[in-house]
């Protein structure tokens, strides 16, 4: 589907974009746009790729009329522009907003006026029950974007989006700081070790992507089955893998974590389609007539549970460590 075609990367530069660049470059697609504010990341892709068929775009997403401009010609979009650190976004709550919902209207807009085939919005785990503010700006970004599919006219653009947990080993994640913490004969700082958390490698997060785009309908939303494990037993197989003495220091709670994460909420399983190794939600497509809210009720939802990383497959150590082995980053920190 995408022979010949331009794709638009919006955060390009991060580790979801740099992901998709690895998977698409030898391909036959036509072009990859890098749209994303940070020139000395561009720069480092640039050098490092060498590549034609690669173009940069140097704009924010808070700005619609960079992001329109970047979008004119494109066929397809990832939207992965976004601000994800929950501490950051705990303290500078309406940079989150400009960010993750302003900033995702101006791609959707932009995406409708200049009739892109399909946009997938990525959002997390975090957007389902948030206590914090990323994750409150995520699910909003999946409203918006639910709501702009219903109103989006103009007959060629699909609206959709994915969602899943931690990817394993990406930029500001938990792993690198393990790693780091165990090679400068730190203690491995662990939150609260009964803490869960799904795991997904980054193949799977750009698989989930790829189906979405692949089988999406105007206001889907994807999820991928994932397992997990705790926090606390995380910690033991890196240390294990690594052949480490380093001990685990236990400090508590961050401002604004969970003990655990959800997928999908009760009420999105009662309507949720299997697909295999994916779920799909389709969009409400109600309106404002009031009776179909209050008189048509649901009948499945209280014999449903949530989908979340307290009550599915958990990986015990030895998997844990059987998963992290295939990841490309860690076999790297090996040979450091």
């Amino acid at each position: 589907m995408f022979k010949g075609k331009t794709l638009l990367i919006t955060g390009g530069t991060g580790s979801f974009g740099n992901a998709v660049l690895d998977r698409f470059l030898n391909t036959d697609i036509k072009e990859i746009r890098i749209f994303s504010r940070d020139e000395k990341k561009q720069e480092d892709m640039r050098i490092r790729l060498k590549n034609t068929k690669v173009k940069f775009y140097i704009g924010n997403v808070r700005d619609y009329d960079s992001i329109n401009s970047a979008t004119r010609g494109v066929d397809y979009i990832f939207h992965a522009a976004a601000l994800k650190q929950v501490p950051s976004c705990e303290f500078y709550p309406m940079e989150a907003v400009r960010t993750n919902i302003l900033g995702t209207e101006n791609v959707l807009n932009a995406t409708i006026n200049n009739k892109v085939k399909k946009v997938i919005v990525l959002s997390t785990d975090k957007a389902v029950y948030p206590i914090n503010v990323m994750g409150t700006s995520k699910a909003m970004m999946e409203k918006l974007m639910v709501a702009k599919s219903r109103t989006s006219d103009n007959g060629t653009t699909i609206l959709c989006g994915t969602r899943y947990g931690n990817v394993i080993a990406s930029r500001g994640s938990v792993i690198p700081l393990f790693i780091q913490q165990i090679k400068s004969g730190q203690p491995l700082t662990v939150t609260d070790p009964k803490m869960t958390r799904f795991m997904m490698s980054m193949d799977g997060a750009i698989d989930l992507v790829l189906y979405a785009f692949k089988h999406a309908r105007q206001g889907d939303m994807f999820v991928k089955k994932a397992s997990a494990c705790t926090v606390g037993d995380l910690a033991l197989a890196i240390k294990e893998l690594f052949k480490a003495k380093n001990e685990i220091k236990i400090i508590g709670t961050r401002h604004g974590e969970k003990l655990y994460e959800t997928l999908l909420t009760r009420e999105e399983m009662a309507k949720a389609e299997d697909c295999g190794e994916y779920f799909r939600i389709s969009a409400d497509t109600r309106d404002l007539n009031y009776d179909k809210f209050f008189i048509e009720g649901e009948s499945e939802i209280s014999r449903q549970e949530d989908y979340n990383s307290h009550n599915i497959k958990r990986l015990n150590i030895e998997e844990i460590k059987e998963m992290l082995l295939k990841i490309d980053y860690i076999q790297n920190e090996f040979k450091k």
